[in-house]
């Protein structure tokens, strides 16, 4: 599989972050929902700043029927858009792999509902900030995990991807089989970003302390402990340790924060500040429906799941 093409279904921070890289290799096209944005890409490409710093010339359009062939296709929605997007390609690109990038569980079982096509699972720690429609901040430069999603796909090809995003300038590793990394993300993001979005601290120092009977860390470790029975009792054995990830992430951001950088703001917490609807159904309300599934009680994941829900109604 020659990847000459790429889609790029989505142009929030991931998907500008992937198809900016990308198009730096092969040509991209960018599938947007407002077509003043996609106008503005046209004209003046995708600026990114950062970690890199460069300005990609790309395609964009709002309207699907626009779209040209593609060797790959890429939704980088977050995960409540997942469905529109699968819509927006239902009966295009046929045979052509798409690779799904959110957070949580069941985006590919959302495109399947759109008719069956070759499917990688990758889930990302990239992050950064948009500035505009044109510009996008890379604030971590971490690994993209993929693999192949239920035998659809060979491996080869899977792996032909990630050379792309390496030789874009990102980083990637990929896995025959993703869930293992998968679940490791899951169990940190429904911690991670359920805490910050209730108590409105970026990824900081407290989410790793656990010298004080009041430390914020306890929570967050129980919480991971919790996640981590689960994955058990689904029969994943977890590719990382989601406590030691969390760990790692905090003495990055004093890193950076020491030298004058702003710590990491989880997706969630952004969502809450701005009153968005948040991805908390796809993360933490997945964890804790794999919970009843297992016949394994996860009342602090329930507790932090109805919590968000209910912030998301106070809007």
């Amino acid at each position: 599989m020659a990847i000459e093409r790429v889609c790029v279904v989505g142009g929030g921070v991931i998907g500008s972050l992937y198809a900016a890289h990308l198009a730096r290799r092969v040509g991209v096209c960018v599938l947007t929902r407002r077509e003043d944005h996609a106008a503005a890409l046209r004209a003046g490409g995708l600026r990114v700043s950062g970690k890199h710093d460069f300005t990609a010339a790309l395609d964009a359009t709002s309207d699907p029927g626009e779209l040209g062939p593609a060797d790959l296709v890429i939704v980088a929605t977050k995960a409540p858009d997942v469905d529109e997007a699968a819509r927006r390609l239902a009966g295009r690109f046929g045979g052509v792999p798409l690779m799904t990038i959110q957070n949580g569980l069941g985006a590919e079982e959302i495109v399947r509902g759109h008719g069956e096509r070759p499917l990688i699972s990758a889930v990302t720690f990239m992050s950064g900030v948009r500035h505009a429609d044109t510009h996008v901040e890379y604030e971590l430069d971490t690994e993209t995990w993929l693999g192949p999603y239920a035998g659809t796909i060979p491996y080869e090809q899977v792996e032909e991807v990630r050379d792309l995003l390496v030789e874009s300038g990102l980083q990637a590793r990929s896995f025959a089989d993703l869930r293992p990394a998968q679940w490791s993300k899951l169990i940190f993001n429904a911690t991670v970003n359920t805490v910050a979005a209730l108590t409105d601290l970026p990824h900081v120092a407290q989410f790793g302390a656990r010298e004080r009977p009041t430390d914020l860390g306890h929570l967050v470790h129980d919480l991971m402990d919790e996640g981590k029975r689960v994955a058990a009792a689904a029969g994943v054995e977890l590719h990382e340790d989601p406590w030691e990830m969390n760990v790692l992430a905090v003495r990055k951001g004093e890193t950076e924060a020491a030298a004058g950088k702003y710590a990491h703001v989880p997706s969630m917490l952004e969502d809450v500040r701005s009153r968005r609807r948040t991805e908390v159904d796809y993360i933490t309300g997945a964890l804790v429906r794999e919970a009843e599934r297992a016949g394994v009680p996860v009342p602090l994941h329930t507790a932090m799941y109805r919590l968000v829900k209910a912030r998301e109604e106070a809007y």
